[in-house]
């Protein structure tokens, strides 16, 4: 039996006067969901630990955007949405036992467009919710793989075995300028353009969620984070305080969110972390990490990477 153990939290930072960020905890066979946006002077760890059985958990954070309360609105939406509608969708019968295998990302997917539809929507039809929107990166667990789906640059990495690799990729400008070797990864760290996305739930009418599967060995842990976390704290620091801290990691949780505070803290700072372990979990081998890229019908949008880099 997989077993997840969780540990979440959403932080305003020292700069914002408001929480624009949200998290998702969701178990489907209880039907029990928690999510969170904590206010100034608040911080407090969300945990949890379930058995994962066929239905399957799904975590997800979201990071908002817009002016006034626009953003914390639509990360609210977002997490929300997607929670509402896993739950309320029924397994397609349709489906072969070839492709029920990814039943529960397909699942995620639909529910990204639908949440991406009602935010867009919401903008469209109130003056003061214009021009929001929202990142959305989710993972779903079923007992023999994770999937990730991801919209923006809110970020999914594994540490695995003392190391760390970056799973997702951002769906930003100057990530686009990296891939065309316009620019180093580090010249990107202070581009000016450097918090632009090229897509975001809400902020068109259509999206192309980025989906992949990986195969979880013995002990991962699964980091979900927004960028108030992944802009001020390097990945090397993020593997040090997790696998330091692999037997409490809500020990890890709060130091990551401390070291962006220290390091700036200007914007909002959300953490999921996610162990994972089990007697029928493979022992982690090698230094590669093999990602599926995932075609199920009407999931058309794959990860055009097929290994996770190494950081």
């Amino acid at each position: 039996m997989l077993t997840v153990e969780i540990h979440a939290t959403s932080h305003i930072g020292r700069v914002r006067r408001g929480n624009e960020d949200n998290y998702l905890i969701l178990n489907i066979s209880r039907s029990k969901a928690w999510t969170g946006a904590q206010a100034d002077g608040e911080f407090v760890i969300e945990t949890q630990s379930f058995e994962v059985d066929d239905n399957g958990v799904v975590l997800a954070v979201s990071d908002g955007m817009g002016g006034a309360l626009a953003g914390e609105v639509a990360s609210k939406m977002a997490v929300e949405t997607v929670c509402e509608k896993i739950l309320n969708e029924d397994v397609d019968e349709t489906l072969t036992p070839e492709s029920y295998e990814h039943h529960l990302v397909a699942k995620l997917y639909n529910a990204t467009l639908y949440a991406n539809y009602l935010i867009h929507q919401q903008g469209r039809t109130d003056p003061q919710f214009q021009g929001m929107g929202a990142t959305f990166t989710g993972m779903g667990v079923t007992p023999n793989a994770v999937d990730i789906i991801q919209v923006g640059d809110s970020r999914a990495y594994l540490v695995r075995n003392g190391k760390i690799y970056q799973v997702t990729k951002d769906q930003s400008l100057v990530q686009q300028l990296i891939d065309a070797q316009q620019i180093s990864p580090e010249e990107a760290e202070t581009h000016t353009l450097k918090n632009v996305i090229l897509q975001a739930l809400g902020a068109q009418n259509e999206i192309y969620p980025v989906s992949a599967r990986l195969v979880p060995s013995k002990d991962d842990v699964v980091l979900l984070c927004s960028d108030g976390l992944s802009n001020k704290v390097t990945a090397a620091t993020m593997q040090k305080i997790v696998t330091e801290n692999l037997e409490q990691l809500e020990v890890a949780c709060a130091e990551l969110v401390t070291e962006a505070n220290e390091n700036g803290g200007e914007d909002n700072i959300t953490v999921v972390l996610a162990k994972l372990t089990g007697d029928l979990l493979p022992e982690a081998s090698g230094d590669e990490v093999q990602l599926e890229l995932i075609d199920l019908g009407n999931i058309h949008d794959t990860a055009d990477q097929d290994t996770a880099e190494i950081l």
